[in-house]
């Protein structure tokens, strides 16, 4: 039986028929909230921002939607757009909604030249091409290069194309091709800026902490102060001491009768080992990796053997877990004479640190952050970049406590919330009469108070907690005006029930470290603003990122924030 045709909705366009085809019926989108600093917004954020130093776009425009994965609907055009003679596509073949293009873009899968004009708080480099006003977003480009990119697919409502990086035809002012030190470069996703120098880095990434506050706190420029630079990396490779290779199951198809017969593919070869190639579900084999330390590499080379050696006890894909783990000896020991086999040496003047890489889970991983160690799970969260760690915790140490003022208490007590493992309740404690870490994770307050004890710190000077997140501050009884708060959330930032005790306990002062400086933004903007109904809100003191993840495009942020009485 025919089915009924509705009447086509205004944002439903229709193509032509095409190589004797039908056509194609077309979906419609389906709206779904913003995830706010996820990596779509951020994206349409910057290019935003770059149609309006172009005078490319109407300021009255309506706000871009954000595309999803699964949304190849009307707003986007891929392989099936109707292409003219001479490769190019007409947007207005499509019958554009109002705030569209209506103008000649590049067929998908087709090449071209682009020049990079800037490069967005996502890493990739935003081009442009004479023949329209769309922006090209490619990745591993530099501002002024020539790129010839691939056309994958065009955002019509968002005024974007993403395409594949080709080749360079003519390097701009900033690259520099000599410096990249990975063959990999250009095909794994990992890395987007080793042909960058370091100082361009990082002034790369102070521009992302602003753009941040700009795009996402809401707040007006009056009440941002200016971003200070970027505190930088002391090692810019052999940094990561930690590093997750993986490979697929194996390949070819298996039937539902195979399904239910328990019939499994085994491997024939040895699959690709390695990471995630840039824009493909592919992994590529990479048999090292310049950024993780010497004792990652030297435990990636041993595991890629070892895979390769008992595959037959592999029936679909795993991860392989690259842990650095360090034991340190006095230089008065006889065991720092030592050179035990698959061990990186590290000789000071005062100690010696045997450096190994771990491939357990659950075996115990140690690091030390000057004189303070911590031991964690080895497959638990703990930050990957060791070498910046005694800066980033000075830094922290520096500014936990306000300017001296004669006329208000004095600071004598920290919270640690999303405390971890203890990071910040153990490194800042002798700053303090007493310190609590709290965390909604059992495990991580069981490693917290482990590291506690390691560091030879009583339950009197620093205790941590497990609370559920709606009720975080209701075990606290330190008065508010001698208190500040630490608050290190993952990637999604704060949740509103989360700001909302914060400004209920209205600390005096609050010191928030974050690994998405957008979503830090997001959160900062709810502070400084207030909360209808709670009396308290916040001023900004400083803004400064730090490099953690060098030659890619992340940025760590440190706000600090002073309640305003």
């Amino acid at each position: 039986m025919d089915a009924v045709q509705s009447k086509p909705k205004p944002q439903e366009r229709k193509r032509e028929n095409q190589g004797g085809r039908g056509a194609k019926r077309q979906r419609t989108r389906k709206e779904k909230p913003a995830k706010e600093g996820s990596n779509d917004e951020v994206l349409i954020a910057d290019v935003r921002e770059l149609f309006a130093a172009q005078k490319l776009a109407d300021s009255d425009s309506d706000t871009p939607q954000i595309p999803t994965p699964e949304s190849a609907d009307a707003h986007t055009l891929d392989a099936e757009a109707k292409p003219t003679e001479n490769g190019l596509t007409h947007i207005a073949d499509t019958e554009p909604s109002e705030g569209e293009n209506t103008e000649i873009l590049p067929e998908p899968f087709t090449e071209i030249e682009v020049k990079v004009v800037s490069i967005s708080s996502t890493g990739d480099g935003l081009a442009i091409h004479p023949s329209s006003k769309q922006i090209y977003v490619v990745p591993f480009a530099a501002p002024g290069d020539v790129i010839k990119a691939k056309v994958i697919r065009h955002f019509l409502r968002e005024h974007y194309t993403l395409a594949d990086f080709v080749s360079v035809v003519s390097p701009g002012p900033l690259r520099d091709d000599t410096r990249i030190n990975c063959k990999y470069f250009s095909t794994c996703s990992g890395c987007q800026f080793q042909m960058l120098d370091y100082p361009t880095q990082l002034g790369h990434k102070r521009s992302i902490v602003e753009r941040a506050y700009k795009n996402f706190s809401q707040l007006p420029p009056e009440l941002v102060p200016a971003i200070q630079d970027t505190i930088g990396s002391p090692l810019q490779y052999g940094y990561r001491t930690k590093l997750t290779p993986h490979f697929d199951g194996p390949p070819g198809y298996r039937s539902r009768v195979d399904k239910k017969n328990g019939i499994r593919k085994t491997f024939q070869e040895v699959p690709p080992i390695g990471f995630m190639a840039k824009g493909k579900r592919a992994t590529l084999d990479i048999e090292d990796c310049p950024i993780g330390t010497d004792a990652v590499r030297m435990g990636m080379k041993r595991e890629r053997v070892r895979v390769a050696e008992e595959l037959e006890k592999y029936k679909k894909g795993a991860t392989v877990l690259l842990r650095e783990s360090t034991s340190r000896v006095p230089n008065d020991d006889p065991k720092a004479t030592e050179s035990p086999p698959d061990t990186v040496k590290v000789q000071t003047a005062t100690h010696t640190d045997f450096k190994t890489c771990i491939t357990d889970n659950n075996a115990t991983s140690t690091e030390y952050i000057d004189d303070f160690s911590f031991s964690n799970p080895a497959g638990a969260f703990f930050q990957n970049n060791n070498s910046i760690l005694p800066v980033f915790t000075q830094y922290i140490r520096d500014h936990i406590l306000p300017p001296p003022n004669p006329s208000a208490p004095a600071i004598k007590y920290l919270i640690d919330a999303y405390s971890g493992s203890g990071l910040f309740t153990i490194t800042l404690s002798s700053l303090f009469t007493s310190s609590t870490g709290i965390d909604i994770a059992a495990s991580s307050i069981t490693s917290a108070r482990e590291n506690a004890a390691l560091n030879n710190l009583p339950p009197s000077q620093c205790t941590f907690i497990a609370a559920d997140a709606p009720e975080l501050f209701k075990s606290v009884t330190y008065p508010n005006d001698e208190t500040v708060v630490v608050i290190d959330p993952p990637r999604k930032g704060c949740d509103e029930s989360f700001l909302k005790q914060l400004l209920g306990f209205a600390p005096r002062r609050v010191v928030y470290v974050s690994c998405n400086v957008h979503t830090q933004a997001r959160d900062v903007g709810v502070l400084v603003r207030g909360v209808e109904g709670l009396g308290s809100r916040y001023e900004i003191e400083s803004l400064r990122g730090f490099d953690f993840f060098p030659q890619t495009g992340h940025v760590e942020g440190v706000a600090v924030l002073n309640r305003v009485d």
